[in-house]
């Protein structure tokens, strides 16, 4: 598909693909409202917490894939966070489904959101999200018998509240291999394994709940997270977080790899 078949639907844009794959975005959206920018503070407005250029990372690495993005930044609410605002990781520090602080733990906002806010966006960005994902599964799966998910993110190398150390540039999550056919895990993790980049499997990051909501693999739906180490392809971790071309362009045919041996994989 090229961008001429992208459709924005709201909060979201999808391009719809020929392949059992699917990539989802929900974090690399910057768009946030008038109203709601307005009750951040400085901080938040800063928006640091982007998976800053993975949709572009991505793009033209796997032709004819179904791409999912949302628009809208994660501060304005996350649609990798269950609706319910569970957490994902107890006992581990995390963000919220509105997230009240940044990575850093950080205040966001001037005037935080209370619940009733937190309904309003959640059925006005957060759902719209998951619907267009849940229908493009649903037809690719219709199409081919299965369909794979490959969720993609970005994180700084080192944020302390959040893990010890630098993070591994590739971080695999199928919530402890629960969320894809055991194979799909594996092409993931031996593609990454061969690669010129540090590699984990289930470290910090499992998955987050797209992957755990959508990874179904008894019915047909396989997910798996990747959460990639800003370093390996941005300038710096800092503002303005720009683009490295030389940087990208290295990592760039490892994840086309992956994704072509996720495009070609067929359940046993």
């Amino acid at each position: 598909m090229t961008a001429t078949d992208r459709r924005a639907d709201g909060p979201v844009e999808v391009t719809p693909g020929d392949t059992p794959l699917v990539l989802g975005f929900p974090h690399t959206g910057t768009e946030v409202p008038p109203e709601i920018h307005a009750a951040l503070n400085e901080t938040g407005r800063a928006l640091t917490d982007t998976d800053w250029h993975v949709h572009r990372l991505f793009e033209g690495l796997a032709p004819g894939a179904t791409t999912v993005r949302a628009t809208t930044h994660r501060y304005v609410i996350d649609a990798n966070r269950p609706p319910d605002g569970a957490s994902l990781y107890p006992g581990q520090a995390t963000t919220d489904l509105v997230p009240l602080t940044d990575f850093d733990g950080r205040p966001l906002w001037d005037e935080p959101p209370d619940e009733a806010e937190v309904a309003r966006r959640r059925g006005a960005f957060h759902a719209p999200y998951h619907e267009a994902l849940t229908a493009q599964m649903e037809r690719v799966r219709e199409r081919h018998g299965f369909a794979v998910l490959h969720d993609c993110h970005s994180i700084r190398s080192r944020v302390p509240r959040l893990f010890e150390g630098r993070l591994p540039d590739l971080n695999i999550g199928t919530n402890d291999g629960t969320t894809c056919d055991p194979a799909v895990e594996a092409l993931v993790r031996e593609t990454c394994a061969t690669s010129p980049f540090s590699s984990v499997v289930n470290g910090r990051f499992k998955g987050g709940w797209t992957t755990r909501h959508y990874g179904r693999p008894d019915e047909g739906w396989h997910a798996v997270q990747l959460e990639i180490a800003q370093a390996t392809h941005l300038a710096s971790e800092a503002p303005p977080f720009d683009h490295d071309p030389a940087r990208a362009e290295r990592l760039r045919p490892v994840l086309r790899e992956i994704l072509d041996r996720l495009t070609h994989w067929r359940p046993a």
